[in-house]
């Protein structure tokens, strides 16, 4: 049991979860890397009727009070299409942030533990939050710059806090940091690509925005069936889908996402996105009266950003052994830098790489992407 001063309260309200969102503020008060969220936009990630995820998961949150003070929260997810896709009751835990404080740690993790364990579920395996294709791991190496856009942030005594709770690492999670102002192909490589063009045997597009939804569907089903054997993965459904391809039609791009195709047919793509938190920095959360109208002038009226994240890119199962595969991922990289330097951005960053594939990461780094960031999950048995 926790000391009589620490409180472990659910989430129930509009108004608590106005708090479980807001205490962020307090706990990276001094943290000057630290990118306050959108509040509207973390409000509706946790919202049962906007998040479809909901639709195949039930969700917990909690927030610890001490001394009635919020001072740390977390959640608990039982996700059926976990159990569906991998044949074991494994729950998740997310959104863990929390003062230096082993007793308010402990209190939240047996709060989440105790409800996966009384719910059927046999291990916690996180964070994830609140999904696999959400923000997944917590920042263990890398707290020297910003979070980019949909990637999280973490004080260095995290890890200290989760691991004595008796939770223990199970994976790692990679970013990588890539300056678009060096070339990323030797001459060799360029020509190499430039034959398979001029042969017909693959070609690369921008997305037809006037097809938006189409071509979003298209990519998002690619990134289904090449990450369909990667650890833990969890495809999207039709729902996620649709919220997907709304969400991002503000900030994507049809000058920095390309689908690589064979004989006419769309076999790997890459989507390239304008890092928001850039951008967002100085909004403090608040998105209104005036933050949108900055937004829409940093993001589309006069561009200001410098700084864009890879979160998707893929290529199809069926050539992923082969040497086309190469040509794609490597003629993708090189025309998505091309669009981002002609738009005035100079980094980027792709994330995230399991620390197993290093069939990807030999590839990044042998464009002179540099791992700068590691995002840690970890299990344990309930």
């Amino acid at each position: 049991m926790p000391p009589a001063n620490i409180k472990i309260k659910p989430v129930i309200t509009k108004v608590d979860r106005k708090v479980f969102i807001k205490l962020l503020w307090d706990i990276y008060e001094d943290e000057p890397n630290w990118i306050p969220p959108l509040v509207m936009e973390r409000m509706e990630a946790i919202d049962p009727i906007k998040n479809p995820y909901f639709e195949h998961a039930e969700v917990k949150l909690w927030i610890a009070y001490k001394d009635d003070k919020p001072v740390g929260r977390i959640s608990a997810q039982i996700d059926e299409l976990v159990t569906k896709q991998h044949g074991i009751n494994t729950g998740h835990y997310g959104y863990f942030d929390c003062i230096n404080n082993d007793e308010v740690a402990n209190a939240l993790f047996d709060t989440a533990c105790r409800w996966l364990s009384e719910n059927g579920m046999i291990e916690v395996i996180g964070p994830f939050s609140l999904s696999i294709n959400e923000e997944t791991g917590m920042l263990v190496e890398g707290f020297d710059t910003p979070p980019m856009l949909m990637m999280g942030h973490s004080r260095p005594y995290f890890e200290k806090l989760v691991l004595g709770t008796g939770l223990k690492k199970i994976k790692d999670t990679w970013a990588y940091h890539l300056d678009f102002r060096k070339p990323i192909l030797s001459p060799a490589l360029e020509k190499f690509i430039n034959r398979a063009v001029s042969k017909g045997k693959v070609s690369f597009r921008p997305i037809n925005m006037s097809k938006y939804e189409e071509e979003l569907k298209i990519i998002l089903d690619i990134f289904n069936d090449a990450w369909s054997d990667n650890w833990k993965y969890i495809p999207f459904t039709s729902s996620e889908l649709d919220h997907a391809v709304k969400e991002l039609k503000m900030i994507i791009r049809e000058d920095f996402t390309y689908i690589a195709e064979v004989d006419g047919v769309p076999q790997a793509m890459m989507v390239t996105l304008p890092n928001i938190n850039e951008i967002i920095k100085d909004f403090d959360g608040k998105l209104f009266p005036f933050g949108f109208l900055k937004l829409l002038w940093r993001l589309k009226l006069k561009p200001s950003f410098k700084t864009v994240r890879v979160p998707l890119m893929g290529v199809r199962k069926e050539y992923q052994n082969s040497r086309l595969s190469g040509t794609m991922s490597l003629g993708l990289f090189d025309i998505s830098r091309k669009a981002a330097i002609a738009a005035g951005c100079e980094e980027a960053e792709l994330s995230w790489v399991l620390e197993e594939n290093t069939r990807l990461s030999k590839l990044l780094e042998s464009v002179g992407c540099i791992k700068y960031k590691t995002y840690r999950l970890f299990q344990k048995d309930l």
